[in-house]
């Protein structure tokens, strides 16, 4: 069967000529793994809404520049970072705090919440409270699915820094994840 969809390319270079349908397309593609990506790192669907609308916002304008030097999602992904990123500097600029306090988000151990459903939690809880370039290479890798050299090419950090961040960061969600369980006991 031949695939006769547009690439992301192709919808760019649309986009470029004024086809604003093609930015409709590429939002249909993509919103969800930007608003996923969003969440993951600002802990709140309003700020992964506005950060996603900024998002496609910003694709339309840079659609006459874009020359596809990588792959499509490695540049949103990019945009979409960094905007996080700026995000999360505002409001730690302003005293305002996107990381939960830790403990506080233990889940209470209750007929029914599953034990699934807690790991989870924990899991959230603990990626939330790592450093914040820790905690970026983390949601890119486990829950984006990108290799190190993706996401190098994503945030723009070297690959060997990547993975120094990865390294780092699984060891402290460990231990973080050890004091929880041992809380929980």
């Amino acid at each position: 069967m031949v695939n006769n969809d547009p690439t992301d390319g192709e919808l760019m270079a649309r986009l470029a000529g004024g086809d604003m349908s093609a930015l409709g397309e590429l939002a249909h593609r993509h919103q969800r793994r930007v608003l996923e990506l969003a969440f993951r790192t600002l802990g709140s669907w309003d700020l992964a809404e506005d950060v996603a609308q900024e998002t496609f916002l910003r694709v339309h304008r840079a659609a006459k520049r874009y020359k596809p030097k990588a792959k499509f999602t490695t540049w949103l992904y990019r945009i979409v970072v960094n905007l996080c990123l700026d995000e999360q500097r505002k409001r730690a600029k302003a005293g305002a705090s996107l990381e939960p306090e830790l403990y506080e988000q233990l889940p209470a151990s209750d007929r029914n919440t599953t034990e699934k459903e807690e790991m989870a939690r924990l899991v959230k809880a603990a990626v939330q409270a790592l450093p914040e370039r820790q905690q970026m290479a983390v949601i890119l890798h486990r829950y984006q699915g990108l290799n190190h050299a993706e996401i190098s090419e994503t945030t723009g950090w070297s690959r060997s820094a990547v993975e120094s961040l990865l390294v780092r960061a699984y060891a402290n969600l460990r231990g973080q994840l050890a004091k929880m369980k041992n809380l929980l006991d």
